[in-house]
């Protein structure tokens, strides 16, 4: 599934067009990702990005106004990333049980989330949203994804709730590994095994037609 939540225009002063210029935002990006897990949000500054990036700070200020905008895009690419392992794992397959689909499920999110677990504990819990619209277009698009997955069970289910149990679904799932990136304990097989059953027994659970 290729869509993907576009950053908000006014994240960067203007998108990188030749592909000299895409690599320096890649580097200052990845530059900016490394000093702000080490840094955290309150020491995290423009400058040493553009240290750490060997980039001038007048570079990095042709394609981002501030260090928000630097985080935003950071949080976006982590976002398209969660969207990818979702789409990956929506796919109608009736050859598939309900067991490998669910695994399938758990460890792209998991993967997706796992890339750097002390950055994604600062996105959660110290940067502040500079753009609730946008993020809300990522939710709409992550809750599809999991209704998607839903109805992609050979079983038939009633898909009068399918809404529903797409939202219970996607917090379930998020709950837990949000709480095990903060603690640092999303490579614990222990929490995938615990995870995966949590999730095959809600949806043997859920009402047929």
């Amino acid at each position: 599934m290729a869509t993907r939540i576009p950053p908000p225009r006014r994240t960067m002063r203007k998108a990188p067009r030749q592909q000299r210029s895409r690599v320096t935002v890649d580097t200052i990006v990845e530059a900016a990702a490394r000093v702000l897990a080490e840094r955290g949000w309150a020491r995290f500054t423009t400058n040493e990005v553009a240290l750490v990036a060997g980039v001038s700070v007048g570079s990095l200020y042709q394609y981002f106004p501030n260090k928000l905008s630097l985080a935003e895009v950071i949080r976006h690419r982590h976002l398209d990333a969660v969207l990818m392992a979702l789409g990956a794992s929506d796919r109608r397959d009736e050859t598939t049980t309900l067991e490998n689909r669910v695994a399938r499920l758990i460890d792209g999110v998991i993967a997706a989330h796992s890339v750097n677990q002390k950055l994604h504990r600062v996105l959660l819990d110290e940067v502040p949203f500079a753009a609730r619209s946008d993020h809300d277009r990522f939710e709409i698009e992550y809750l599809r994804r999991y209704q998607a997955f839903i109805a992609a069970s050979p079983d038939k289910h009633d898909s009068a709730r399918a809404e529903v149990a797409g939202r219970v679904l996607a917090a379930a799932v998020e709950g837990v590994v949000h709480t095990a990136a903060r603690r640092g304990e999303l490579d614990t097989p222990a929490l995938k095994a615990e995870l995966n059953s949590l999730v095959c027994a809600y949806l043997r659970r859920r009402p047929r037609r």
